[in-house]
């Protein structure tokens, strides 16, 4: 068992990632203010990926995932995004749910928990 801990995009306040013991916990991942929602998801899940990686894993790994959407009416407009990204065969646990996120220019926040390779 790995007891080091990696962590990935480490700031003042939190780290964009971090990896122990196998896994790898990536912080809440938003898109560009002023974005459409399927944007905004679009940044999201382009992020996750870029932070996957540089943790050594990817997609594929996913184990779950937490969606929140500023308005759950957008839901639709959330899923024709990551419908296209999620790997067929891949797809994690996962929940969707509404809440006011860290600002109102944020429509989408993406957080994922990933096996590493």
């Amino acid at each position: 068992m790995n007891t080091d801990i990696k962590r990935i995009g480490t700031g003042a306040r939190m780290s964009e990632a971090v990896c122990y013991n196998g896994i790898v916990w990536v912080a809440g991942q938003v898109g560009n203010p002023g974005d459409t929602v399927a944007d905004q998801t679009r940044t999201c899940l382009a992020e996750v990926d870029r932070i996957l990686a540089q943790a050594g894993t990817d997609k594929t790994r996913i184990l779950s995932t937490q969606i929140w959407l500023a308005d759950i009416s957008t839901f639709g407009q959330m899923n024709a995004v990551w419908d296209t990204w999620v790997p067929a065969g891949h797809t994690p646990a996962r929940a969707t749910g509404e809440a006011k996120l860290a600002t109102p220019d944020y429509l989408v926040e993406v957080i994922v928990t990933a096996a590493l390779k």
